[in-house]
């Protein structure tokens, strides 16, 4: 059983705030198009319309070389979506990289590759059944962009 881990709303309400980001930046607000802003907060697709706020994140709890920072979205006025087993919505792209992380927050090698949307949530299940995986991301295929953590539920 897995679950994906939307952010915390503390720290989302921070960047609303006008707090800095992982880079020290104050958020950027733009307006959605309705096409392609997913957010890590409701984890759906921000509607045409609404505002939403450009962070540049790190969703890790320390430093080493592979604790990656960069750009996403989150809606400028959301709630947090649940911890569950289900495909967030806000994944519709054909596919994401899904990959393993140590305990020490290092990629495990071997463990990421491109996955059919569909195909995640199996996935995501395959890699917490070994127990060197601490935990996985979802990654943007094609930019490499934080998606969301999934846990062992």
């Amino acid at each position: 059983m897995i679950r994906f881990i939307p952010l915390q709303t503390a720290l989302v309400e921070r960047w609303r705030a006008g707090g800095a980001d992982d880079y020290g930046l104050a958020p950027e607000r733009a307006v959605s198009d309705g096409d392609g802003i997913p957010c890590r907060h409701c984890l759906k697709v921000t509607p045409a319309g609404a505002g939403y706020l450009i962070v540049g994140h790190r969703p890790f709890a320390g430093l080493n070389p592979y604790t990656e920072t960069g750009p996403i979205f989150v809606c400028a006025a959301c709630e947090r979506a649940g911890e569950t087993g289900a495909l967030p919505p806000m994944l519709t792209s054909p596919g994401y990289i899904v990959r393993g992380y140590s305990d020490a927050e290092r990629i495990v090698y071997g463990t990421g590759g491109v996955v059919p949307t569909q195909d995640v949530p199996a996935r995501c299940e395959e890699l917490l059944a070994r127990a060197d995986i601490a935990f996985v991301h979802v990654r943007s295929a094609s930019n490499n962009c934080f998606q969301v953590r999934v846990d062992r539920a």
